[in-house]
């Protein structure tokens, strides 16, 4: 099965949550110190708990590249061990011209093997395009993030009236000819997302900024009901993975994932 259909086969079976594997080595449970890979048996007890339940996982690389090559060995080593049985988001936000754009995309799929990469437009198409060459994969590009700096420059309206955040958006809908490209838009950007409704609904969706950054699931699951899309997913790294300290925080992890697919299931039942 490509990463597609993998997608596609979340969304259809309604598992609209990606788990963010944000682990860091600091707020796992103390007693998985004294093992040989502290961050991977961490991993791996999330994966076994959640596996049945999640619609994707988004490894976000700054965790492990902190750690160095064992960091890296402990990513690797994850996303093999979830191997074909779920979507996996390789975040990495990666976006460079050239010989170095193509690097990055050889890492990402050629050799951790992810299923999706994220990345940042703002050196334009020959920075986006060494990753589009891999037809099978998606690839979510960032359009409007959760972050306050979003304001930056992704709020910018330019002199045709436009936000600079949907001038990203038409762009990647214009780059989107081998139908692999997605967006990010951040969960906290409810008016904006309502608002821009009409173009996502034309490409996959990445939605982070539910739980500790103040995302309301239920709203966005809405919004998206309304208007009649499937193609999203909702993320949620730290509300689920650090749910609880002990040594029952698989099933912890497990119970929050479950709260949230019925509040999802709820929403679409309505």
């Amino acid at each position: 099965m490509d990463s597609k259909q993998k997608f596609k086969r979340s969304i259809e079976n309604r598992k609209h949550i990606c788990i963010g594997l944000d682990s860091d080595i600091k707020k796992i449970p103390f007693f998985l110190l004294n093992s040989e890979d502290p961050l991977f048996e961490f991993n791996k007890i999330i994966i076994d708990s959640t596996i049945d339940y999640a619609g994707a996982y988004k490894l976000n690389f700054a965790f492990y590249e902190n750690e160095g090559l064992k960091g890296l060995n402990s990513l690797k080593k994850t996303i093999e061990y979830i191997g074909d049985n779920s979507f996996i988001i390789g975040d990495a936000k990666r976006g460079d011209i050239g010989n170095t754009s193509a690097m990055y995309a050889s890492a990402l799929f050629d050799h951790f093997k992810v299923d999706a990469s994220t990345l940042h437009p703002y050196m334009g198409f020959d920075s986006i395009s060494p990753f589009l060459n891999y037809s099978e994969k998606i690839n979510f590009i960032l359009a409007l993030t959760s972050n306050p700096g979003a304001n930056d420059f992704e709020k910018l309206k330019l002199t045709n009236g436009d936000y600079l955040y949907k001038f990203v958006i038409k762009k990647v809908i214009e780059w989107n000819r081998s139908e692999n490209c997605g967006i990010v838009f951040g969960a906290t950007q409810l008016s904006e997302l309502i608002d821009s409704i009409d173009l996502i609904k034309k490409v996959p969706v990445l939605l982070p900024g539910v739980g500790a950054q103040g995302g309301d699931l239920q709203e966005i699951v809405s919004i998206f009901k309304q208007h009649s899309i499937n193609n999203f997913l909702i993320n949620s790294s730290r509300g689920i993975i650090y749910k609880d300290s002990s040594k029952n925080f698989g099933k912890a992890a497990k119970d929050e994932l479950t709260k949230l697919n019925t509040t999802v299931l709820t929403v679409f039942s309505i």
